[in-house]
């Protein structure tokens, strides 16, 4: 839901594996350019996430809290009406992260995640000039930061509905 606040329209999946276990898969997409007014917001990538939960397994998987290490990787182009910062080839992220499902309805979850972690890239400013854009410079991105902050809505489905109480339906 954070994305998409910010005009990143997102998918992702997330497999319940083993007792405690979940791998999550993410992928961002978004190609918005008004070449009119020099306007930019372009940026697709996507991460990949082992989780752990800090709950019993058996009462309800996917609720509570969870712990994870992850990997990313993305490329970028913001361009706002003025410099613009562009990573044409991909930067590559990896950390820790911590985060809190939140059960809303019987197969909807709200869940908080936030990661701290390295990131690794080249990026090139730039300024749009007569039609054209006129390089400035190369930068190197190596650095330790936040780089994972998330508010997904999770749809839970398959047959076995991990929010029934134990023991099932009675």
């Amino acid at each position: 839901m954070l994305y998409d606040a910010l005009l990143v329209p997102n998918i992702g999946v997330e497999l319940y594996w083993k007792q405690n276990w979940s791998v999550a898969c993410n992928w961002m997409y978004a190609w918005w350019k008004n070449d009119h007014r020099h306007h930019y917001w372009r940026v697709y990538g996507g991460d990949l996430e082992v989780r752990y939960w800090l709950n019993k397994a058996a009462e309800k998987p996917q609720k509570g809290h969870h712990i994870g290490l992850y990997g990313q990787m993305l490329t970028y182009d913001f361009e706002l009406g003025g410099e613009g910062v562009l990573a044409d080839k991909w930067t590559y992220g990896c950390g820790v992260s911590y985060g809190y499902s939140l059960p809303v309805a019987r197969r909807l979850n709200i869940d908080f995640t936030a990661g701290v972690g390295y990131l690794h890239g080249l990026y090139k400013k730039y300024l749009p000039v007569d039609n054209h854009y006129v390089w400035q410079s190369t930068h190197k991105r190596s650095c330790i930061f936040p780089t994972k902050v998330e508010i997904s809505l999770v749809w839970l489905i398959g047959n076995e509905n991990p929010t029934r109480k134990r023991g099932g339906r009675r």
